[in-house]
Formats: C-alpha cells, sequence, structure tokens
C-alpha cells in the first residue's frame, strides 16, 4: 500500500536532502513547493519526489495543493525543514491504515531544548488546551505530522490558506465525529531559519491565523 506524504516547502533546499532520503518505503513524497527561490524543487525532483507548484503564498495553500495532487487512499502531511524524522511516518500513519483512528496528530517531544522555542512552545500549549476544551479529544499537540484520509479530507470542505489550516483540520474532523488520536514522534532543530516558530512576530502571526480559525467556529 502506498501512502502519499504532503511536504509543504518554502525554500528548504538545506534540509529536503534529508527528508527525502530518509522516506520510508511505500511512502510517495509529494513537495508543495510556495515559491522558493532555491534549489528546493530541483533538489525534490532529483531525489524522486513529485513537485506540486503552488505560487499562492501561505503553509495552507501548499497543503491543499499537496492534497489535490495525492492519489493515495491514506495521506501524511509533515514539515519539509527537517525537524520531523520521515521514518516516524509509519507510527503516526498506522492507526489510520488499520481503522483504530480517523486522524492521527504526532505529538512532538523536543530532543534538544533548542529544538522547539519557548514562544512557539507556549503559544502550541494554549491552543491545545483550547482544542481539548472544544473538541474533547486528548490532543496536546497541534502536531505538524499526522494522517489521514484523502478522500475524507477534501470533504471536510478546508478553507483556511495560511496558519490556521492545520487547526481547522482538527475542529472540522472533531465536529464530523472523527476518531483523533496522538502519537508522540521526536522533534529535531530544524535546519535553516523557520518562517514561524524562529521569530516571536512568525509565532504571532501564526496564533493570529489560528485565533481567526477558532473565531469561526463556536464551542462543542
Amino acid at each position: 500500500m502506498t501512502v502519499d506524504v504532503i511536504l509543504p516547502c518554502l525554500d528548504e533546499e538545506a534540509a529536503l536532502g534529508w527528508v527525502l532520503e530518509r522516506m520510508p518505503r511505500g511512502y510517495r513524497p509529494i513537495v508543495a513547493d510556495n515559491g522558493s527561490t532555491d534549489r528546493s524543487a530541483g533538489i525534490a525532483r532529483g531525489l524522486g519526489a513529485e513537485v506540486v507548484h503552488e505560487p499562492r503564498r501561505g503553509f495552507g495553500a501548499a497543503c491543499h495543493a499537496g492534497l489535490l495532487a495525492a492519489t493515495a487512499d491514506v495521506v501524511c502531511f509533515m514539515d519539509a525543514d527537517a525537524s520531523l524524522d520521515p521514518r516516524l511516518l509509519p507510527a503516526v500513519a498506522a492507526p489510520v491504515l488499520e481503522g483504530r483512528a480517523d486522524l492521527v496528530l504526532g505529538a512532538r517531544r523536543p530532543r534538544t531544548a533548542g529544538a522547539w522555542p519557548w514562544h512557539a512552545r507556549l503559544g502550541n500549549a494554549v491552543l491545545a488546551r483550547g482544542l481539548r476544551r472544544r473538541t474533547g479529544a486528548a490532543l496536546h499537540d497541534l502536531g505538524p505530522m499526522r494522517a489521514a484520509r484523502r478522500a475524507a479530507l477534501l470533504e471536510l470542505g478546508l478553507a483556511d490558506r495560511r496558519f490556521g489550516y492545520p487547526l481547522e483540520m482538527v475542529l472540522r474532523a472533531a465536529a464530523a465525529g472523527w476518531r483523533i488520536a496522538e502519537v508522540e514522534v521526536e522533534y529535531l532543530p530544524r535546519k535553516g531559519r523557520s518562517k514561524v516558530t524562529g521569530t516571536v512576530r512568525g509565532t504571532l502571526r501564526a496564533l493570529s491565523d489560528m485565533r481567526k480559525v477558532l473565531a469561526g467556529h463556536g464551542p462543542r
């Protein structure tokens, strides 16, 4: 069975080689390039990945472009910055493949103190607490490594195309009665500077996008 792996990408040439070379057998990478100005797209093609170009800037825009390009029954999402090891994908996808869950999030556990800046970790903890209240799911992280069935994700009608996309996915999945689960995954220091968690400003921008998504979804 093939699982498609969607990798939203913006200038990740320093990390893509490591990520794609560690992709497990049976997991097909789809690099959703979001306007990179470096060699990201060429590196991805050279290592056998499918490359989808999404000119509209936005994390959600890249993720959704990859989802539309996917053909496998089960899809995974993960960052392309080497902060997550693709070899952990089978553990995240297994509950979906085996029919035990409908959406699985990888709960990050930092390997080193510097892997997850305090401002990003604090913001994530606040969001996770809000998600537990709204959805009833025992979530502790809005994990960027996740798995679900492609057709079901498309039926959710996800509308956000910015940083609120992963949050909207969880909220809509919970509203649809999906079984949502967590699997712990090791979190590594990323290669290069993050567009989000690398700065307090980037983290606040992401939180602002997510607050807008939360405002559009009432309490459970």
